[in-house]
């Protein structure tokens, strides 16, 4: 599903996505509001989502679907790359964010990243977060406080593995594997893949 208030620029990824091979649009949205009563009645895989919008912004529809529809994910397609937006995307519960400078096979490599459950950044977004996380003080402890399983773990997941994957990769079980996740995340004050993916970026755990 696409949600952007600006009908060229609806129009226009509506026309671009129904031409990537195995990708179905199953509804538009204008703003927010309207983002998240289409995901309810429409149960897409991936919302395809601007910031900027009337009556709801991105952000908080962002947190609506991913509350109520914890299977749909979320990638932000947007005209600013600021760190604010980005941090604020994704601790919304987005898995990726691209630039609206985006190429058709960017935005596809997003969409079958998200719908695999796996963090897709473009290249600008992923700067500015490194960056910010770089330039802001943590309250977070260091990246020696995780165990040399829990930096392997954050490693694979930085690099964009599923539980799954890496639980065969490490010759774990996925069981294992979601309480090292756990771990993770209460040791790197994360509560999302990708705000763990940008605590690895910020660490150099790769």
């Amino acid at each position: 599903m696409v949600a952007d208030d600006q009908t060229a620029v609806r129009d226009g990824l509506v026309t671009i996505l129904e031409l990537l091979p195995g990708v179905e649009v199953v509804g538009a949205a204008a703003d927010g509001e309207e983002a998240v009563a289409l995901t309810t009645e429409h149960d897409p895989d991936v919302v395809l989502m601007d910031l900027r919008m009337p009556r709801m912004d991105g952000v908080e529809a962002t947190r609506r679907i991913r509350d109520e529809q914890p299977r749909t994910q979320v990638v932000v397609l947007t005209t600013y790359a600021d760190d604010e937006s980005i941090l604020a995307a994704l601790s919304a519960g987005a898995v990726g964010f691209l630039t609206k400078n985006a190429g058709r096979d960017e935005i596809r490599l997003a969409l079958e990243a998200a719908a695999a459950g796996h963090t897709h950044l473009d290249p600008a977004a992923h700067g500015a977060l490194v960056a910010a996380a770089r330039a802001r003080p943590s309250s977070a402890p260091p990246a020696d406080d995780l165990t040399r399983r829990e930096l392997e773990v954050l490693s694979l997941i930085a690099r964009g593995l599923s539980n799954k994957e890496i639980a065969a990769q490490l010759f774990l079980t996925e069981a294992t594997v979601k309480t090292h996740v756990n771990h993770i995340f209460g040791k790197t004050g994360s509560t999302t893949r990708a705000q763990a993916v940008a605590y690895a970026n910020a660490h150099g755990i790769s």
